[in-house]
């Protein structure tokens, strides 16, 4: 028999791939980018943004052309990029919230947690707002609030002190590389979202967040366990 923990305090969530999929969104406003600077951009090089702030996106995708650019023209194309992928969020309802991510806000709230978002997005309010779901959040933190992007844990530890939650007793959700990254570095314990072989850092990784289930993570000896079955 497995001796029952206490829950852990806190579950922190990324936002995009883990609540709902803006990747396409971004990518749609990165390709346009990218189109008018001559570089070929696809949905493998998008792949490579996931995690990463705004600034750090730009400069990936124009690493894969030739031209240099002043400070103030990458400044301006942010915002360019950020004016069209705005345009689409407006756009968004409930529905385009990922499978299980109602249910699975809502039973980490009913498990007596924390609940926190810890976002490399500058929009995050916004995206939640349109998705109806902003009261599901005890507090956001995005890159409105940090320095350090991800794989720098900085978002996932001041998500953890909003909340007055100890790292260790923490359960960070992601779909990133950069993001597992990251809460591993806050000391914290790692879901993943999506694939188990690019997410091979993460301490447990699931489809989706229909197989999130709140009483599965468990403390044990000062950490969390994941807890498999009976």
């Amino acid at each position: 028999m497995i001796q029952q923990h206490p829950a852990p305090s806190a579950f922190i969530f990324d936002l995009d791939g883990v609540i709902t999929d803006t990747a396409e969104l971004h990518y749609v406003a990165w390709r346009a980018l990218a189109l008018d600077l001559g570089i070929v951009f696809d949905e493998a090089d998008n792949e490579q943004l996931k995690g990463l702030s705004r600034m750090d996106s730009l400069e990936r995708i124009l690493a894969l052309g030739t031209k240099q650019f002043s400070e103030v023209d990458k400044h301006a194309m942010a915002e360019r990029k950020n004016a069209h992928y705005l345009a689409l969020v407006e756009k968004m309802t409930p529905a385009d919230l990922l499978p299980g991510a109602l249910d699975a806000l809502g039973a980490a709230r009913a498990a007596g947690c924390g609940v926190a978002l810890a976002s490399a997005s500058k929009n995050a309010a916004l995206v939640l707002e349109r998705l109806g779901i902003s009261q599901a959040f005890d507090h956001v933190v995005d890159s409105n609030h940090i320095r350090n992007s991800k794989p720098h844990p900085e978002v996932f530890l001041a998500a953890a002190k909003a909340l007055g939650a100890a790292p260790q007793d923490c359960v960070g959700i992601e779909d990133a590389v950069a993001g597992v990254q990251a809460i591993r570095a806050a000391g914290m314990f790692a879901v993943g979202v999506g694939d188990a072989r690019v997410l091979a850092q993460a301490d447990q990784v699931i489809a989706d967040l229909r197989h999130f289930i709140p009483s599965n993570y468990l403390r044990g000896q000062h950490r969390l366990r994941w807890v498999n079955g009976a």
